[in-house]
């Protein structure tokens, strides 16, 4: 029995929400912050990859579920492989005040949530 497309997408959605632990506001507030700014990997004055995507990930929380395109939802799925992945890195230690903690609350995850 193959999957539908709807529970595709319903996974999607559920996997992302469970790596999303930011509000769109908390996450708004936190991309506004020189940590957030300079936390992740960017060249020269670039804006980082990270932070492009929680500016994504703000706006994707806006938005109505019957309204994602494909584009959201692949971003969506990248936002819970990197999550998936960057968690799985933990460094040892407070990691309150960690360039490890700010890149994921970039992507709308934060650790110590």
């Amino acid at each position: 029995m193959s999957r539908s497309d709807d529970e595709d997408r319903q996974d999607v959605i559920d996997a992302f929400g469970a790596s999303v632990n930011m509000t769109a506001g908390e996450l708004d507030k936190w991309l506004a912050t020189d940590e957030s700014r300079e936390a992740g990997q960017k060249s020269g004055d670039a804006e980082s990859t990270g932070h492009a995507s929680g500016r994504r990930i703000v706006e994707l929380l806006h938005t109505k579920k019957a309204d994602l395109s494909e584009s959201d939802l692949a971003h969506m799925r990248k936002v819970s492989a990197y999550v998936r992945r960057h968690t799985a890195q933990r460094p040892d230690g407070d990691i309150t005040q960690t360039r490890w903690r700010y890149s994921l609350m970039n992507w709308g995850h934060d650790p110590t949530a």
